[in-house]
């Protein structure tokens, strides 16, 4: 027995909103991309230019998946993520970890969380200074 999906119309999927990436570009210019589908990526001399070249990129990855018959992802959205996850540690460093947590004064919980936000706005402050060394003095 075999059992069809039936497929949304493509108009669906073109009113969907996806969400955006956009990045300066070391070279000058903005990257952007829609992650949620693959290879959906452009790139513009202004912001503006930029988003204006995803949406149709996105229009024309969305025209030609329909018409492949491929499986065109949804946007996700906040409710997909609870806000937890676990991770597997070593003995050792679990010990290292709640060590310093207990040094701060706070759960080991509270401490993994500012230190990975800690570290996700160095990596950006990091990316921001390459760009600015990057691109061409006036």
């Amino acid at each position: 027995m075999t059992t069809s999906v039936k497929r949304k119309p493509l108009e669906y999927y073109l009113n969907l909103k996806y969400p955006v990436t956009l990045e300066a570009a070391p070279e000058g210019g903005y990257c952007v991309e829609i992650e949620e589908l693959p290879g959906c990526l452009s790139q513009g001399e202004t912001i503006e230019e930029a988003i204006e070249m995803i949406e149709d990129a996105r229009r024309l990855w969305l025209e030609v998946a329909w018409e492949e018959g491929l499986d065109i992802p949804e946007p996700r959205s906040e409710e997909e993520y609870s806000g937890k996850f676990f991770i597997r540690a070593t003995k050792s460093l679990h010990r290292k970890l709640d060590q310093m947590a207990r040094r701060e004064g706070v759960s080991l919980n509270q401490y993994l969380v500012t230190t990975l936000a800690h570290s996700i706005g160095m990596e950006d402050v990091r990316k921001t200074k390459a760009r600015k060394r990057a691109a061409p003095k006036n």
